[in-house]
């Protein structure tokens, strides 16, 4: 293996825009970044190697490992028994396959949360209708959430239902496959807290956010930096994020999705161990990125600062509701004409409703004059069908 880091190979299983924004911020390094996804994927023509395959062919993800130093993953949802058999083997993965066997399985991470004794949800394990019956009625509450515990994501295999109107017509329920189902906690909002943690223990959190969601989808629509939450707040969410992710022993970059609750608590919702949607606006907003800083840890780089360097927004850029294909982005040249406004698009060849096609960063002096040039960027970016 190379030891100079800045010769380091970086492999990436999945190629999608994590993964590109993860090339777009390093290559200044002069780092070697390899990735594994299906042809067309984000990262291809970007990284060094792409290898065209499946997230879940042991194959492809061994022929990934041995063109690259270390590996680490943009999604969840990937082969996990070749990633145990290739630490074994002495190859460095970032972070541990011990830690994605936890977080690929809801039921697992809030088995882990009540262990370590942090903060979460009350919730039930439950498959069969009789395992739902006694779960509704330990848990108790009018509403009750329920999720699929393996390959959820961005709202995704969640379900809020209606206890009464369950409990008369069990044959109903969202899933029949091992499911959790948790009680539903009122939100006052919800936060995110990304925290990056080294090989030999160092640990930093960015400044929490705040988000505010899309009804339909259940994506981000805007993301506030800083949160719009008290001092003490904030602090208590650092503090839970840190506990969480120490507890957890992990090396890298995760993002820990907590709830507000109209009670004043705080909750822990979720664990991701990679770059994720809560922390795009960093590579704008902050002195390093998190994409940079997995690069760093993955290297053996020190940890950049996550000071916030201005207040910033992000919005999520979703293909247009009412059509696929291939697509322009309406308003772009408006809204690239504002100050402080900037576009990522994600390369992806088609629209689809819903789906992830970029985001857009807006920094200002103040939160407040970032929120409303965000309104404005908005309103201005649409996706039409390239007709």
């Amino acid at each position: 293996m190379n030891q100079n880091p800045l010769r380091k190979k970086i492999g990436i299983i999945g190629g999608g825009q994590l993964g590109r924004m993860m090339i777009e911020e390093t290559l200044r390094y002069n780092f070697t970044i390899n990735t594994l996804d299906a042809a067309g994927s984000p990262c291809e023509g970007l990284s060094a190697t792409h290898i065209r395959g499946s997230l879940k062919d042991a194959a492809a993800i061994r022929e990934l490992a041995n063109i690259s130093d270390v590996l680490t993953y943009e999604i969840e949802h990937i082969h996990i028994d070749v990633l145990f058999e290739l630490e074994k083997e002495g190859v460095e993965i970032i972070p541990s396959p011990r830690i994605l066997h936890i977080i690929q399985d809801k039921g697992l991470q809030k088995q882990f949360f009540e262990q370590h004794q942090l903060p979460t949800g009350k919730f039930k394990l439950v498959e069969t209708e009789s395992d739902w019956l006694e779960a509704m009625e330990e848990l108790g509450g009018a509403k009750l959430v329920a999720k699929t515990r393996k390959e959820g994501y961005d709202g995704k295999g969640v379900s809020i239902f209606d206890v009464s109107e369950l409990s008369n017509n069990i044959g109903k329920r969202a899933f029949t496959e091992i499911a959790l189902i948790e009680e539903f906690i009122p939100c006052q909002t919800e936060l995110s807290v990304m925290v990056a943690r080294d090989k030999v223990g160092n640990i930093k959190t960015w400044p929490v956010v705040d988000m505010e969601f899309d009804p339909i989808a259940n994506l981000v629509t805007y993301l506030n930096c800083p949160a719009q939450i008290s001092d003490d707040i904030a602090q208590q969410a650092k503090d839970i994020a840190l506990r969480t992710i120490t507890a957890l022993n992990g090396i890298g970059v995760f993002a820990v999705e907590l709830l507000l609750g109209i009670d004043g608590k705080i909750y822990v919702n979720e664990v991701a161990p990679r770059p994720h949607n809560s922390g795009h606006h960093t590579i704008e907003a902050c002195y390093t990125s998190q994409f940079e800083q997995l690069v760093r840890i993955c290297a053996g780089l020190p940890l950049g600062s996550t000071q916030l360097v201005q207040p910033a927004v992000m919005i999520n850029l979703l293909g247009g509701k009412d059509f696929s294909g291939s697509y322009r982005l309406q308003g772009l040249e408006e809204a690239s004409a504002i100050e402080g406004v900037y576009v990522h698009l994600y390369g992806k060849t088609e629209s689809k409703p819903m789906r992830k096609m970029g985001h857009v960063t807006i920094t200002a002096n103040t939160l407040e004059e970032a929120k409303n040039k965000a309104k404005r960027v908005h309103e201005l970016l649409i996706f039409v069908a390239d007709n």
